[in-house]
Order: C-alpha cells, then sequence, then structure tokens
C-alpha cells in the first residue's frame, strides 16, 4: 500500500475582538504593508472570483447532503489547504485540485495562483488593533520520509508552512502532537481534529483560521430575550433572539428572489452578510446562488434605517470529511492510486486519504463569549415617522463572513436551528 497524506483543514469561530500572530507562528516573509502593492491586483481578483464560485458549489454540495441541517465552513481555509497540497502535485491531479478550485488555467498559470496565496496570507496577516485574525499551514512529516527540498521552499515562501517531524509509527502520540498544535493556533475551540490515523500516514498538511471581531454596533445584552425560531412548517424552537433598535445598515430588498439581506459591520474592514428568504423561499435562493447573485446582492446595498433588527444568538459547529465530496466538484485522482503528489518526494508514492474539515462559528452581542441575558424593552413609537422596518431572522437563514481587503469570503453558512450545535 503506497503511503497516505491526510490533509487536515480546521477553522475556529468568530466571535462577533485583535489582530497578533499566535506565539511560535511564522510571519509570512515579515512581510510589510508597503509589500502588498508590488503584487499585482489582477491576480487577487482573480483569486477572490475563484473563491467566491468554489464556496457557493462547495456549499450546494454539502447543503444537499443534509438540507435541514445547519451549514458551516470556511472556504478560505479549504482553498488554502488544497492550493498548498496542489503544490507537490502534477499532471492531472494537480489540474485536478485548481480547476476544482475554479481557477482557469489557460487564463492563469499555477504559478500565479500559488503567488496570488502567497499575496492572500500576506494579506491576511497584517496588523490591526480592530480585528483579530490567524491564519497559517502546518506540515507534519513522516520521520524517515525525505521531502523534496525544493517542496520544503516553496511551501515555506509561498505558504509559510511550518514542518514538523513526527513519528506516525506511534499514532497516538501523533494524535496528540497535531490536535496540540490546532488546539493552541486556535485558543482551544478546534479540538481532536485528527482520528484514527492510519499506520501508512506519511504527511499530514493542516490549515487553520481563527477569527474574532467586534460589532460596529453591538447589540445590548440587556435587549435578549427568549423568542420562537420557526425551523420548519411545523417546528419552532425557543433561542436567545438579539434586539437592534434604530439602527442604519446596509440593506437590500430581492423582490425577484423573495429574500432580504443585510450587512452588519464589525470595527475593523469586514462585515457579514446575512440573506433571509421569504417564508418557503430557501431552495428557490439557494437554487440561485451564483457569483453574480452575490455581487448583485453585495452592489444593491443601501444604507437603510431598520427600525427592530432581530437575530438569533447561536454557536453552531460542523465537521466533513470532504474526502465524500470534493469528487462531486472534480478533484478525485488525488485519492486514488493514480494520485501524481511527486512533487513532494520525487516518487509517486503518496496519496490523500483523508480531507478533514471542523468548524466552529460564535454569534453573540458583542463578540464575546457572554452569558445570556433575558429581558425586554418599551418603547415609545410615536416620534417614528414613517412605515416601521422590521427584520426578523426567526427562521432559516444563510450567512456570510467577507474580508474586504481581500474582497474574499471567510465563512459561509446557514442557520436552520440556532439551538443545535
Amino acid at each position: 500500500m503506497s503511503p497516505l497524506l491526510a490533509l487536515g483543514l480546521l477553522v475556529a469561530g468568530l466571535c462577533p475582538t485583535v489582530h497578533c500572530l499566535p506565539e511560535g507562528m511564522r510571519d509570512p516573509e515579515n512581510v510589510t504593508q508597503e509589500d502588498l502593492p508590488n503584487e499585482t491586483s489582477e491576480n487577487s481578483l482573480r483569486l477572490a472570483s475563484s473563491n467566491t464560485d468554489f464556496t457557493l458549489s462547495l456549499y450546494k454540495e454539502l447543503a444537499s447532503k443534509s438540507p435541514d441541517k445547519n451549514v458551516i465552513f470556511s472556504p478560505m481555509s479549504i482553498s488554502i489547504a488544497l492550493a498548498f497540497l496542489s503544490l507537490g502535485a502534477q499532471g492531472t491531479t494537480q489540474t485536478e485540485i485548481l480547476e476544482g478550485l475554479k481557477f482557469n488555467l489557460t487564463e492563469i498559470p499555477d504559478r500565479e495562483i500559488h503567488r496570488g496565496f502567497q499575496h492572500l496570507l500576506r494579506a491576511l496577516h497584517q496588523p490591526s488593533s480592530e480585528l483579530q485574525l490567524s491564519v497559517g499551514n502546518a506540515m507534519f512529516v513522516g520521520e524517515q520520509l525525505k521531502l523534496l527540498e525544493t517542496f520544503v521552499e516553496d511551501a515555506r515562501a509561498l505558504y509559510a508552512s511550518e514542518a514538523f517531524s513526527t513519528n506516525f509509527q506511534n499514532s497516538a502520540a501523533a494524535e496528540k502532537l497535531i490536535n496540540d498544535y490546532v488546539k493552541n493556533r486556535t485558543q482551544g475551540k478546534i479540538v481532536d481534529l485528527v482520528k484514527d490515523l492510519d499506520l501508512h500516514t506519511a504527511v499530514v498538511l493542516v490549515n487553520y483560521i481563527f477569527l474574532k471581531a467586534k460589532w460596529k454596533t453591538p447589540f445590548d445584552p440587556r435587549d435578549t430575550f427568549k423568542s420562537k425560531f420557526q425551523v420548519s412548517k411545523s417546528r419552532s424552537v425557543k433561542v436567545p433572539m438579539m434586539n437592534l433598535e434604530d439602527v442604519w445598515v446596509p440593506y437590500f430588498r430581492d423582490d425577484a428572489l423573495s429574500c432580504t439581506v443585510v450587512e452588519l459591520q464589525y470595527t475593523s474592514n469586514d462585515s457579514a452578510l446575512f440573506v433571509l428568504p421569504d417564508e418557503g423561499r430557501m431552495e428557490a435562493v439557494e437554487a440561485m446562488l451564483l457569483p453574480e447573485t452575490l455581487r448583485r446582492w453585495t452592489h444593491s446595498l443601501q444604507m437603510r434605517r431598520i427600525d427592530n433588527l432581530y437575530l438569533p444568538k447561536f454557536s453552531i459547529s460542523s465537521s466533513y470529511n470532504l474526502e465524500d465530496v470534493l469528487p462531486q466538484l472534480g478533484v478525485r485522482e488525488v485519492f486514488t492510486n493514480q494520485a501524481d503528489l511527486s512533487r513532494v518526494t520525487g516518487h509517486k508514492n503518496l496519496a490523500v486519504s483523508q480531507i478533514v474539515h471542523k468548524t466552529l462559528l460564535d454569534v453573540t452581542e458583542l463578540g464575546t463569549e457572554a452569558a445570556a441575558a433575558t429581558g425586554s424593552k418599551v418603547v415609545f413609537l410615536s416620534g417614528k415617522i414613517g412605515p416601521l422596518v422590521t427584520v426578523r431572522f426567526n427562521r432559516p437563514f444563510l450567512f456570510c463572513i467577507h474580508h474586504k481587503d481581500t474582497e474574499n469570503i471567510l465563512f459561509w453558512g446557514k442557520v436552520t436551528n440556532p439551538n443545535q450545535a
């Protein structure tokens, strides 16, 4: 049997607090802001466009497997890890990975794609007092495996990857080494990323992203109250519902698709986009999830005063084995004996056994974990002029977390039940 390469993808969640690299994390090339304008913006735009296309394609696959369940994943984490993997691939294996990520290889060569991800990682690592964002890659390499120096150098230069010698013959110790690394880098949010490592495992590639952001206009915990959330036509659950009153937010009513789009901004230059389909219209909206739909929504947003905005407080998580999903996007060969990952060792002796992706997302009033506070508030309405506008996220909705500086989607998800962990 060929040695196996396991690809671990992990995400620790949004707690809608300041950007710093975790201790021991390699800062890509010690980049400064002055370095970034020298990179070609065209590649960055291509990468953002491909990321959006990949996000929506993968979402449809994940949602179709469990239409009544919450969905949460980081297309950014997955695409970085797969692009990193493609660095060691050749031939059809490489082509399938990059085309699966929605890159047109007749327009952009693989080297420019890797440079695009290098630029993206540098941009994501820019210091900020308003956003805590950590993204990184690591390789756990079997003690007896000799990697090509070119692969090691490219992994470091393009993907800022750390490398750790690992004894996979002691699977318990190897799992502890990897899981402790992941737990440390995600501030304890992601635990037990890898389990039951095969004795033939040769390399484990890991990507993580950790994000905390504060709302620009925070919710008052004293206004959070128990309210009904309609999970389906016949079932509802009680959830802690947050409330904002008299707030100006980017807003768009899409009458063509029968949904309402609201953007809530963070104190940083980033935002969360929430999409609320009318009752019974979720499937129709999902069917029309295309890059141009998302562009139309974001370009149509206009500042609007909302008299009452209700959003559930929720914490959702997911764990996906992507080797069961990626073949639907055309990424197949890397999981078979035909895999060509010869740029890793110089030999065609590696195949990917599993791709694990874990995500945890918290959305709260202030952006940090806080005890739920129940209460109600009485407001005089006589001073308000014109029709009242209320947006109530009390049924299944979509959302995405958007990194404005790079125009990339960090997280995408669907909440069907805020109480479903």
